[in-house]
């Protein structure tokens, strides 16, 4: 693996009127490895994504995609990466073989080798048996599948994968994720934004975590979640009065966070924690229905960095509206 990175970002800034995409953003991507890059929406995410990939100019800061300008040479850059987002980019009106083999004339592959790698990815990709149906009676898996074989098609040593399962069942997310990790044991460099913590959890070698623009942590899944603390304790009431006067209570102590009817808090000493989180109660508030007590998630992490969970970072709307689908969206 070379020791220089894939992606080199410095000091990205990037507005959208009085609106703060990106705040000086700075993180590298190492060879050979899936970063996932993390966020609420509206964090900067798909503006990052947008300009490393050239569709899009920063206001200042520096891109760079091995080693190549992504601000200011990107016809090189363009033909160093693969691109494959959440919704398929492939046309519905052709076949899957015809998609392929279009990609790949518009790559500037001869019309045979155009070919030759359009069977060739509609092998790997397990879609050989369907190249030959229109594109618009695939299901979404193997739509997905089919986009992720069109950004192949050039043999890109980058491969930049957004939101790439969104709205995929479980199975069809698996088998994607199958693929990202025979991509990169081949030697493909990933960066992947997503909005599922677990799939970060199961592909990602790094994780950069941004919010507002700027970065808030990076490190490993078992880094950032050590970080977190050593246990998490969830207490579950009857009613959400009892948590709010749990969660002021603890709050003297600790530092809880309340959803609906649960308190949570995270702790370094795990569940030896237990007995002070239960005098601290004792009296002064209602006894929790259920104590649970789990090793910290991504979830935690997210949420501990940005001040919401992934699902209520999912659910938010979008920072931006510029378009159907603003850049700065997320």
């Amino acid at each position: 693996m070379s020791d220089a990175p894939a992606i080199v970002v410095r000091d990205l800034r990037k507005t959208y009127g009085k609106v703060v995409a990106l705040d000086g953003l700075s993180f590298e991507v190492p060879v050979g490895s899936v970063t996932g890059l993390l966020g609420p929406n509206g964090s900067g995410k798909t503006t990052t994504v947008s300009i490393l990939s050239t569709a899009l100019r920063p206001d200042s800061g520096e891109a760079t995609v091995l080693g190549v300008d992504a601000v200011h040479n990107a016809p090189a850059v363009r033909r160093l990466i693969g691109f494959a987002g959440q919704f398929a980019a492939v046309d519905a009106s052709l076949t899957g073989y015809e998609n392929l083999r279009l990609i790949g004339r518009l790559s500037r592959l001869r019309r045979a080798a155009a070919r030759q790698r359009a069977t060739e990815l509609l092998e790997r990709f397990a879609l050989s048996d369907v190249g030959g149906r229109l594109v618009r009676t695939y299901s979404g898996g193997m739509r997905r599948r089919l986009d992720l074989a069109a950004a192949l098609m050039h043999r890109p040593p980058l491969l930049f994968l957004d939101e790439p399962t969104t709205g995929l069942d479980p199975e069809s997310r698996l088998n994607l994720w199958d693929i990202v990790r025979d991509l990169v044991r081949d030697g493909t460099t990933v960066l992947l934004t997503t909005q599922y913590l677990d799939e970060a959890d199961a592909l990602a070698d790094n994780l950069v975590i941004i919010a507002g623009g700027q970065v808030v942590e990076r490190g490993t899944p078992r880094a950032l979640r050590q970080r977190v603390g050593s246990a998490v304790v969830q207490l579950t009431f009857a009613s959400k009065d009892d948590a709010s006067k749990a969660a002021q209570v603890l709050a003297e102590q600790y530092d809880p966070s309340q959803d609906g009817e649960t308190v949570q808090l995270t702790e370094g000493r795990g569940s030896a924690e237990i007995m002070g989180i239960a005098r601290a109660l004792e009296g002064r508030a209602p006894d929790p229905a259920t104590v649970e007590i789990r090793e910290p998630t991504l979830d935690d992490v997210f949420l501990s960095l940005t001040g919401k969970s992934a699902k209520e970072a999912a659910r938010a709307t979008d920072a931006v509206t510029v378009g159907p689908q603003s850049p700065g969206a997320s």
